[in-house]
């Protein structure tokens, strides 16, 4: 009998093993999952901004291209377009070069160095709404570090509301936001230096070259693949912004700190507009989607040998 059943058990066990090696059948419970809570909401989302539907009502009608045309013609929109510009700019090319210079300098041996990368990297895991609340006391115009410091070296002129004026408003909430942002570029920049041989840096100083020229011809070239990851994820990054806007200044004062994601917050939980304010949230997507394929095409590219 056991002579009878040993080739049908082997046929089995090898389609089993056939089957277990198709990948697709691994990653089927993650891409189910993916489908489900993220893909169909993106579609539903997407419908929805070309619907006038309120948020609450089961009634919702198509109104074509209207939340986008009434998106181009905003104000408060435009305003916060341009504010989510000055933001993209500032908090991806300073703590880049920042992250990037303290990556160099503490890339020794000193024994201070792991202290200090702790101490850099700190305010990254802090929750954002902490840091809101941290600078917000700094910034606070009568008890506030910031104008007591200046107050102290003679600049009291200088004090003034920061969180509370339209001219400083935006900018007192961008500070923070390279405070928070440093670390993350630090850290990458220092795992890229360790890549890159001693020896070359070396040969260039044998052969004469200054410490620029070592950075510029050796460290930079070097890093090339850590700028892409780091420009590409903070580009994305700076598109969603708004646990520090919204908890800091709530979009003011005024409209004046309004940046895309607290105006979609608005118009969806707030002003029961939830088409218009879902067409912003796909603005939105669609933005860090332009930064985040060829982030991700570039990863695929360089992961294949």
């Amino acid at each position: 009998m056991s002579a009878l059943t040993k080739p049908g058990t082997a046929a089995v066990a090898a389609r089993r093993a056939r089957v277990l090696e198709n990948p697709w059948l691994f990653i089927l419970p993650a891409l189910a999952v993916y489908a489900a809570f993220l893909v169909w909401p993106a579609i539903q989302s997407v419908g929805i901004s070309f619907t006038n539907w309120n948020g609450i009502s089961p009634v919702r009608h198509f109104v074509g291209l209207q939340n986008y045309v009434k998106l181009s013609q905003d104000p408060t929109a435009l305003t916060a377009l341009k504010n989510n510009g000055i933001w993209s700019g500032v908090t991806i090319v300073v703590p880049m070069v920042l992250g990037l210079l303290l990556a160099v300098l503490l890339n020794g041996s000193s024994r201070l160095a792991p202290l200090l990368r702790t101490v850099f990297y700190m305010p990254a895991v802090l929750p954002l709404v902490s840091v809101a609340a941290i600078w917000g006391w700094l910034y606070d115009p009568n008890q506030g570090s910031v104008n007591a410091i200046l107050k102290l070296i003679g600049l009291g002129s200088l004090a003034q509301p920061w969180l509370g004026q339209d001219s400083t408003a935006l900018w007192a909430v961008i500070i923070p936001g390279i405070w928070v942002r440093t670390g993350f570029p630090m850290l990458l920049y220092l795992a890229a230096l360790q890549g890159i041989p001693k020896e070359l840096y070396e040969s260039a100083q044998s052969d004469g070259a200054n410490r620029w020229q070592r950075f510029w011809y050796i460290t930079m070239p070097g890093l090339r693949a850590s700028h892409l990851i780091v420009f590409a994820l903070s580009t994305i990054e700076s598109f969603k912004v708004f646990d520090l806007v919204f908890a800091m200044t709530n979009g003011g004062p005024g409209n004046s700190t309004q940046v895309l994601g607290t105006w979609m917050y608005f118009n969806v939980f707030q002003y029961l507009q939830a088409g218009y304010g879902t067409a912003i949230a796909v603005v939105i997507t669609l933005a860090a989607l332009v930064f985040g394929i060829p982030y991700v095409l570039s990863q695929i590219r360089s992961e294949k040998p």
